[in-house]
């Protein structure tokens, strides 16, 4: 085995299947897709609303108001709540038996460290179980702060104990992991249009872990 000590999950699109677009959250909130609320402009309005929120700088209500607004003023607050709600889907096959695995190494923990919010994270200990078997859980709103920000990978170091080149990160977001890798994590890229089981039990081998 190598010195990996950490084995560390991004939630969304690396354990947890989620909404890829506006478009989808529409489609399973049962809601249709208005004016140009799907568009780049649209994305970007609510990408900046998603930091603050998920680092705990508005209340849900606040949010769902302003995401309704950024949405091009196609939504009210109550159809958003509803798209945000359908937006997390189902773990994907075989995470959870991962995560077991990983479990039982004698000298390697778990850990979850997602840009979320409450809301959400409160459904993953019945909805979606595979993030409820990792040892160490960790979001952006309990930090304040969000990746890639570098100070949310040192606040989860001293968390867990654990040296940049003691961990091992999987997430789906080329900008995150890239910043961890300045840091000296071990940081590897997960696609989610692929088998991200598959991705991440390559990654173990070849790192020493499993």
């Amino acid at each position: 085995m190598g010195d990996v000590r950490v084995v560390c999950f991004d939630w969304g699109n690396v354990v947890l299947r989620i909404c890829k677009d506006w478009a989808e959250g529409c489609e399973r909130a049962g809601l249709p897709v208005r004016g140009k609320s799907n568009q780049k402009k649209a994305q970007e309005a609510r990408a900046k609303l998603d930091r603050r929120y998920q680092t705990g700088q508005m209340s849900d209500k606040a949010y769902f108001r302003l995401i309704g607004e950024a949405s091009d003023g196609k939504y009210d607050a109550d159809e958003v709540e509803k798209i945000h709600h359908a937006w997390l889907i189902e773990d994907f096959e075989g995470v959870d038996q991962l995560i077991d695995e990983i479990n039982d190494l004698p000298r390697v923990a778990t850990s979850l460290l997602s840009n979320t919010n409450n809301l959400h994270w409160v459904r993953r200990e019945e909805e979606f179980t595979a993030a409820s078997k990792i040892e160490h859980q960790w979001a952006s709103h309990l930090f304040g702060l969000a990746k890639p920000d570098e100070k949310i990978y040192a606040a989860f170091e001293r968390r867990v104990s654990a040296s940049g080149d003691q961990i091992l990160f999987f997430d789906d977001i080329k900008a995150n992991v890239e910043a961890a890798r300045e840091l000296g994590w071990l940081a590897e890229v997960i696609n989610p249009a692929k088998d991200p089981v598959d991705q991440m039990r390559s990654h173990l081998s070849r790192h020493g872990v499993l």
